[in-house]
């Protein structure tokens, strides 16, 4: 599914605290913990540390699921149509062909948590979006190719979120 996918040289894989791929942007900050090269098609760890200006629009994917898990501080994920606050120890689920969105909750300076993609592949769109532009990202024909070779289906932004549900 994934280009570029090398075979494991080895049967596991170790990355020492503080290493991993780096993947940096302005809103937030991706470490790959365990890569595509790592583990093949089988799934990819991210640390992920989000900004409090980071927004995840809406989108799905047609064979990529996400599980995410709070370490700090609180973030607002949109699935299937239902919001949830997600904080400390929280842990979300987003199996294929489902809609999601995730922003750090209102007041929360950042957000740590890993998250799993199963099959592996996403830390190279991560890597990919790390080396881009201003100008890329406001490509519309230069995003699409990315997102249709890292299975994004983009739907829009975020929804807003109904008061009464903060």
């Amino acid at each position: 599914m994934f280009e570029g996918l090398q075979e494991l040289s080895r049967r596991y894989s170790f990355v020492p605290p503080g290493e991993g791929q780096d993947c940096d942007w302005s809103t937030g900050h991706a470490f790959a913990r365990v890569s595509a090269a790592d583990a093949g098609v089988q799934r990819t760890l991210m640390e992920d540390d989000l900004k409090a200006d980071f927004r995840l629009g809406n989108r799905m994917h047609r064979y990529h699921a996400e599980i995410s898990y709070i370490l700090d501080g609180s973030a607002d994920f949109f699935v299937d149509g239902d919001w949830m606050a997600a904080e400390s120890e929280g842990c979300p689920h987003v199996p294929p062909v489902i809609e999601h969105a995730c922003v750090p909750t209102e007041g929360c300076p950042a957000v740590r948590m890993p998250m799993i993609f199963q099959p592996s592949g996403f830390d190279q769109l991560l890597a990919k979006l790390a080396r881009m532009t201003d100008a890329d990202f406001e490509d519309g024909a230069g995003m699409r190719a990315p997102e249709e070779k890292f299975d994004i289906i983009n739907i829009g932004p975020a929804p807003s979120r109904p008061q009464q549900e903060r």
